[in-house]
């Protein structure tokens, strides 16, 4: 997949497309639908099959920072999923004043016609696009017989009974249901990032600890959860541990953090990039009386997670 930053870095090549649009945070199951349905599309008719982005989520322009929904996935994981879907090209749009105040009709001409030249579109049921979201299905259909090309809208995918949406897979992370969002989401749930320096207070307790930096990516789950563990370089070598994501509140912690003490492993793996994937939840954050009560729960959750892989 190749990703084209802007609509500056658009070539020839880039052009005639099967095109769909959206956030696509998470990629659930409902995304990759969506997405599977335009490349097929754009395998049979001779077409570049193109998904269309935003950084930051729209969302999260117009929206306080401490008002935001929590964000599925990183633009980083976001990439990496949609890497192994067959797409060939992810446009991704910088959503700034200037494409916040972009009116719908010019969206259409300036994105779709001469940006991308698409011949086939594919949106959600719910899409809407345009300043004050003035855009819609029904604007679509306009443009598709004013341009000339070929326009369909996604029906909804349904599971146990429910819709598929992004709002649902945040909520079941943050209730500790891995098993159900894993469901929707096609896998299991997942945080990437580099290995950085910390406290190294967990190597004080006995247990030493990856520091996985977030920087501003706000995921939906805060707790002790069974993990597995995988270097991005090296995927298949999976290593079982046990992940803390919080703001370690039994040592003041402030900042949003993700550590994780991996089982029977004692290599270095500063400046690594690692794969988080959440299995079970063991238990919420809590804080403790000091760091003798915070050691023993520790070495309890490293207990419990032992137990629950050997039962799995």
């Amino acid at each position: 997949m190749e990703l084209i930053r802007g609509l500056y870095n658009l070539r020839e090549h880039h052009r005639a497309c099967a095109v769909t649009i959206g956030n696509f945070d998470g990629i659930h199951l409902g995304h990759q639908n969506l997405i599977d349905t335009v490349c097929q599309h754009a395998n049979m008719n001779n077409l570049r099959a193109c998904v269309v982005s935003f950084e930051p989520l729209p969302v999260e322009f117009f929206v306080a920072k401490d008002k935001r929904p929590h964000r599925l996935t990183s633009l980083r994981e976001k990439i990496t999923v949609l890497g192994t879907l067959p797409v060939d090209q992810l446009l991704l749009l910088k959503f700034n004043h200037s494409l916040a105040n972009t009116t719908a009709a010019d969206f259409i001409r300036q994105v779709l016609i001469d940006g991308l030249n698409t011949k086939y579109l594919l949106v959600g049921d719910d899409f809407q696009f345009g300043k004050d979201r003035e855009g819609n299905f029904d604007t679509l259909q306009a443009a598709s017989k004013h341009y000339g090309f070929e326009l369909q809208q996604a029906s909804t995918l349904v599971a146990a009974n429910d819709r598929i949406s992004s709002t649902r897979v945040r909520a079941l992370l943050a209730d500790g249901d891995l098993d159900s969002a894993a469901e929707l989401l096609g896998r299991s749930y997942s945080l990437q990032g580099r290995v950085e320096y910390g406290a190294q207070l967990g190597r004080t307790l006995g247990f030493p600890t990856a520091n996985i930096a977030l920087n501003d990516h706000n995921p939906p789950l805060r707790g002790v959860y069974a993990v597995g563990v995988t270097n991005t370089e090296h995927p298949q070598n999976i290593h079982n541990g046990i992940a803390n994501i919080g703001v370690k509140p039994t040592v003041n912690g402030m900042r949003l953090s993700l550590e994780v003490h991996l089982l029977d492993f004692a290599a270095d793996l500063y400046g690594q990039r690692l794969r988080v994937n959440f299995m079970h939840k063991l238990r919420d954050e809590k804080k403790f009386s000091g760091l003798d009560e915070l050691k023993s729960a520790i070495a309890t959750d490293e207990q419990n997670a032992r137990q629950w892989f050997t039962r799995k």
